[in-house]
């Protein structure tokens, strides 16, 4: 059974600002929200820019805000979202609009390549392998699955209201560093980085990044919170310089 919708979605003048237009559009059971995007790209507006691939929530690139939270909007079904007044749609707010849906997230990519890479300790044996409890293993698991939306980023209020984008690398890369700083072989020190120019500090916690996640990766509680306590027992706690010295990272 379908039914009439209207969409409000932002599109970019020539001058580089922009407006929300609305698109009146029949819509039917099971659609997602990418579904009426394209939908309004083929009977009303051809050049509507958004950006999409997978189509199946694993390649992060449909990342965008419906009805002012971030989501992917392959995995936004019309039954979960109010259709009784106007639908809107927009970019990321976070990170500077290229046009209509699109956003510039190139920033993202300069962060990444400025951590620090992963650094292996020697092999335990002669054969070239290693041996790892299997709950270490388990526990860096859960970061894999990130599928760089940039959700996270998006809503982070560091980066979102107050543009520290100088000074904090965003929930995705405090993830990123602590898939590398947990990982049982990884013998680098990243705690100087995360203490300054990563900006950990910056993060207070609001866990609105595992909130929007579309992996239910336990942002806040297994990733940022554990690399904030190693940066706390680095820098400010006297037992934490003495442990370090009797025991460093190998």
């Amino acid at each position: 059974m379908s039914k009439q919708v209207t969409f409000r979605i932002w599109r970019t003048d020539a001058n580089g600002g922009g407006k929300f237009v609305d698109y009146p559009t029949e819509v039917s059971e099971g659609m997602v929200v990418l579904d009426v995007v394209h939908k309004i790209q083929a009977e009303q507006a051809n050049d509507l820019a958004c950006r999409w691939n997978c189509k199946a929530g694993k390649c992060g690139s449909c990342s965008a805000e419906i009805n002012g939270m971030p989501k992917l909007m392959c995995m936004t079904r019309l039954d979960q979202i109010p259709l009784d007044k106007p639908v809107t749609i927009e970019p990321m707010r976070s990170f500077p609009r290229l046009r209509d849906l699109a956003t510039d997230v190139s920033w993202n990519f300069r962060v990444k390549t400025k951590i620090k890479k992963f650094n292996p300790r020697k092999p335990d044996a002669s054969d070239g392998s290693w041996r790892m409890a299997q709950a270490d293993v388990d526990r860096v698991q859960e970061f894999r699955k990130c599928i760089e939306c940039f959700l996270c980023q998006d809503v982070c209020h560091v980066l979102r209201d107050h543009h520290k984008h100088d000074e904090f690398i965003g929930p995705r890369f405090l993830v990123y560093t602590a898939a590398l700083e947990m990982h049982p072989l990884d013998t680098e020190d990243r705690l100087p980085e995360l203490k300054q120019a990563c900006g950990v500090g910056f993060c207070n916690i609001t866990k609105c990044c595992t909130k929007v996640c579309p992996e239910s990766i336990s942002i806040t509680d297994n990733a940022i919170i554990p690399l904030k306590e190693r940066v706390v027992d680095d820098f400010f706690d006297p037992l934490g310089w003495l442990w370090k010295k009797l025991r460093p990272k190998t």
